[in-house]
This record gives C-alpha cells, structure tokens and sequence, in this order.
C-alpha cells in the first residue's frame, strides 16, 4: 500500500519520494509570521526608550551563513533605528560570528546579509588572531578570554536565530559571543566538557533543548558571566521552513531563556520510536557541508529506534565542511578516539564521537555528494535516491515509518 507522497528538500532542490502506507509525518508547529518591519521598529524603539544605549563606538554581532535570520530584511531598518538615536555609520563594527569556522567569500556576505554588506565595516572574527584580552576562568576550567573591541566598545548588540544545539542546548543570543567571537582554545576547553572523562563517554546531560545541570552550557553562562554581555539582544524564532518569523528584541538571561522556550515549543516532539526515519536537513543552508547537516542526523537519529534505520537526505556541496573531523574515525575504535580527545579537544572532535555512538546504535544512509573517502572510514551507508524508494518499496507493513521535513529543526524532547 502506498502512502503519502513526500516533497524533500535536498540542497536547493525539491525531490519526490513515495512514503510507505503505514508512514507519519513530523513536523514542526506551523506558526504565523509575527513579525513585520513596523513591528520590528515598535518594539525595537520601546526597547531602547527603556534602557538607552550609547552609540559613540558600537558593535553588532551577527551569525554566519549556516544561521540566517531575516539579515537582508531587518539590519537595514536596525541601522536606520540606530542612526535616529545618533549613531554614526562609521563608527559601527559589525563582527561575524564564525566561532572556528573558516570566514565566508564576499559572495557568500552578500548573500547572507544583504547590499548592506557593502555599506557596513564587516569584521571577519578570527578565533586565533583576534586581539583577545584575558578575564579569568570558570570554575570548570575554561579561560575567558574576550575580543578587547567588544570589552571596549560604547555597546553591544546581537542578532541571530535561536536553535537547538546538539550538545549546548541552545544555539543563538550568548553563544553570537562565545564561542562565536571566541578564541580557539578557550572553545575546545568549553567544548571538552562534552567527554564525562570518568565514565570514558560523552555527558549524558549535554543534549539539545537541555540548560539546566548541562555542564557544558553552565560553562558558557559563567563565560557569559565573566566577558561581555549585549547591551542589546535581537533573538530570531524561525518557522518550519527555516525562515524567520519573529524578532524578540530583549537583553538579559531571561530574554535569551524565554526565547529558548519559544523555539522549543515550536521544535520539539514526543512521537517515536521508530523502525524507519526519513529526514531531510531542510535544504540549503542547512545541508551546505557534512558539519552543518550533523545536526539533523543527531536530531532525527533521537526519533530511531536501536537497530532501526535513518535515511538522510544532505546535499553537502561544500564536503565535510572541516578537516579535522575524519581524521578521528582512523583511530581503531570510538574508546581510542575518545581517549584521544580528552588528552587534547580538537576542533569537531566531539562531532566525530557523536556520530560513531549513532552508528553503533542504528545503521544510516546518506543521499549526498560526499566522496568515497568519506564513506569508506565512517560506517554511513552511501545512498541514491532511487535506493532509498526502492529500500521504502520493501518495508514490511509491520515496520513504523517516519518522515521529517526539517530534521535541523525538529528535536525530540526530552
């Protein structure tokens, strides 16, 4: 019998595949566009009557291409807003939050940001060459080492999309900071409290849409805590489609976490589990390389049941998107990679880790433009769409079957 007929993005392509009689759909709760640019000005404008910023040398942080959030749209009327209020437009910094990842080409900018791009001082952070000035360190050991323009700064304003982070919580609001303007060794410190070093396996507690008793994002408070805090906090909520569909302006803890349950609201389920799962990262730029679209094969792997089947659909144009994640899976076995990393946290370690503890529990296909490489060291099972319908075509009636449009978004809840 057959089922409903499923529209996958793949990539910034629409493919088709027939579902299996028995099959459900997961999907994000629909939620309506709250957020116009009169709107936006509203609330934006309340918010700076309350508490007024002093705009002689700001800077504003904003994410990368991975997490858009309406940039070409709403930084112009944000720099309008400001330049009201008495700012000079070239007195503003803008720094882009690239954490470790390498700095995106002027094309990629455009794309991402908008004309305003070409009017705006850009900064590309730079993890390793950054001017960074030391603040202390938190009781877990991570140094907090902080950009000495955002400590010197008149303000600071950040603006990015909230999302599930697979082992932080949450991603968006504090992390824009850090590890966003992070050094590279403050991060992998933060980062190392991934490994629980006693029982030799990654924490438990370090799970998506999970704040509390989370070392890891404990961690990033007490850096938080101890660096610099915006002055002012634009937190994007994104629909099922990955596009923004509201802007909550706010500053503070409480904002951030209220935004947090926002987005958790909209992006959790208790369904599951499942013999079958099949996602999709929900299409550029969501599945742009292997790194990115990890956290939709975390997120959909949570709704598989052990022994069960995950059939992802990542497009990956820019490959594995680092270099230091394969190298892990040449170590003869996950204890050995494990032991390695908590000797020394390197950059996409624990991504590495992450994804051999999902394979030893569930097999996984891949549809994607990864190479034979790839394929070859990990223990993904390198798949066409035609084989994924024929795999489909096959499934006894018996076998529960779901499909996730958007598995970067959907989290199961914990």
């Amino acid at each position: 019998m057959k089922g409903d007929q499923a529209e996958i993005l793949y990539g910034l392509q629409r493919l088709s595949l027939q579902l299996p009689g028995q099959s459900t759909i997961l999907n994000l709760a629909e939620i309506n566009r709250r957020i116009n640019p009169q709107q936006f000005r509203r609330r934006l404008e309340n918010m700076l009557d309350r508490y007024p910023l002093d705009l002689s040398w700001p800077i504003l942080v904003l994410a990368d291409k991975t997490r858009l959030c309406g940039y070409p749209e709403y930084l112009p009327l944000l720099i309008e807003i400001l330049e009201n209020r008495g700012m000079r437009r070239d007195a503003l910094q803008v720094i882009i939050a690239y954490g470790t990842h390498p700095a995106q080409s002027d094309k990629e900018c455009l794309q991402a940001y908008g004309e305003i791009f070409h009017q705006l001082q850009f900064v590309h952070h730079d993890c390793e060459n950054a001017d960074f000035e030391e603040n202390g360190i938190t009781n877990r050991g991570t140094p907090i080492r902080v950009r000495r323009d955002l400590l010197e700064a008149s303000c600071v304003i950040t603006m990015g999309a909230i999302c599930h982070h697979y082992f932080a919580g949450y991603g968006g609001g504090r992390k824009l900071i850090f590890p966003g303007c992070g050094e590279r060794h403050a991060i992998y410190a933060n980062h190392s409290l991934y490994l629980d070093q006693k029982e030799q396996q990654l924490t438990p507690s370090c799970q998506p849409g999970i704040l509390e008793n989370n070392p890891l994002a404990e961690d990033l408070f007490e850096v938080e805590d101890g660096g610099r805090t915006p002055d002012l906090a634009i937190h994007g909520i994104l629909d099922s489609h990955g596009q923004l569909c509201d802007l909550l302006v706010g500053r503070g803890r409480e904002d951030f976490l209220s935004a947090c349950r926002q987005h958790g609201e909209n992006c959790e389920s208790q369904a599951g589990p499942f013999d079958y799962v099949i996602a999709s990262c929900g299409g550029y730029p969501k599945d742009i390389n292997f790194i990115q679209s990890h956290k939709a094969i975390h997120n959909a792997a949570m709704f598989v049941r052990d022994g069960g089947m995950l059939l992802l659909y990542c497009h990956c144009p820019d490959g594995i998107g680092s270099t230091t994640f394969l190298p892990w899976f040449r170590e003869s076995d996950f204890q050995a990679a494990f032991s390695r990393l908590a000797a020394g946290y390197e950059g996409n370690g624990g991504t590495a880790l992450a994804t051999m503890t999902k394979l030893q529990r569930i097999r996984i296909g891949l549809v994607s433009d990864l190479d034979d490489e790839f394929f070859q060291l990990t223990r993904f099972e390198n798949m066409s769409h035609e084989a994924v319908q024929n795999m489909l075509n096959r499934i006894s009636p018996e076998k529960s079957v779901t499909f996730i449009p958007n598995a970067s978004l959907l989290v199961k809840k914990q």
